[in-house]
């Protein structure tokens, strides 16, 4: 598809994947999740890739799904097939042909933060705010994010975010394991750029055998939190709680 909601460009052997609906925060409609996943398709293709630095353009990262899309179902799936096949392509990023360091800044929420969570590194800017807010809106985070989370942070934090919504600022990032460092919001790019050359360099069979090891150690349990995610979803999306939620939210009754 031609979109511009979603960006690919090259520095060298180094992918730049930039989210561009700046003016919603890079909230995630369908337009802009299908040309995302397109890019990861197009750069499971290439051999040539050796890091790939994931951000956003304007002030954030990404506040997750477009609210006003929650539910939506542009090809009339049911809300089991819609789960399963976001999930399918989500696991794209468990299979990336190179690490992928992502920059977070300004809103990093919902869907987007779990899918950063299932990236190799994160760096956060000063102005970085993190959150689940999910339960908020009648559903429950559904994208591998929160056990990553479990996995780095702990239960109570998994717990707590998952749960309340807590926005977790910059400073909570490293404390938490979330992000390895944080840095200025005017030198996230620069850093991001720097680090992704650093692997880029490297001998590439290398840095791919060291990855496998890592994902060999998380993934599988991940992968298994997906499953229950899915299925917890839709008995979520069925019930008479999640209409109201949503009709209230749209401010119109279901049809």
């Amino acid at each position: 598809m031609t979109s511009d909601t979603v960006l690919l460009t090259f520095d060298g052997s180094v992918a730049v994947v930039s989210m561009n609906r700046p003016d919603r925060h890079n909230a995630f409609n369908d337009e802009m999740d299908a040309r995302f996943f397109e890019i990861l398709t197009e750069l499971h293709e290439r051999d040539d890739v050796r890091a790939i630095v994931w951000r956003g353009e304007g002030k954030s990262f990404s506040s997750g799904r477009d609210t006003k899309e929650l539910g939506k179902r542009s090809k009339g799936e049911s809300d089991l097939e819609f789960i399963q096949a976001g999930h399918d392509k989500t696991r794209m990023l468990f299979t990336m042909p190179a690490p992928v360091v992502v920059a977070l800044k300004g809103w990093v929420l919902g869907g987007s933060f779990e899918r950063a969570l299932l990236c190799d590194i994160r760096i956060a800017a000063d102005d970085a705010r993190m959150g689940l807010p999910e339960t908020a809106h009648g559903v429950i985070p559904d994208s591998g994010g929160v056990a990553r989370l479990f996995q780095i942070a702990g239960h109570g934090v998994a717990s707590e975010l998952a749960l309340t919504g807590r926005i977790i600022d910059a400073e909570g990032a490293p404390r938490h394991g979330i992000g390895s460092r944080v840095v200025p919001a005017d030198e996230l790019d620069k850093t991001a750029m720097e680090l992704a050359h650093e692997i880029a360099k490297r001998p590439p069979l290398a840095v791919k055998m060291a990855r496998r090891v890592i994902s060999q150690l998380a993934t599988a349990e991940v992968d298994r939190s997906m499953y229950e995610e899915m299925l917890a979803q839709t008995v979520v999306m069925s019930s008479d709680e999640y209409k109201h939620q949503r009709e209230e939210r749209l401010g119109r009754p279901e049809t």
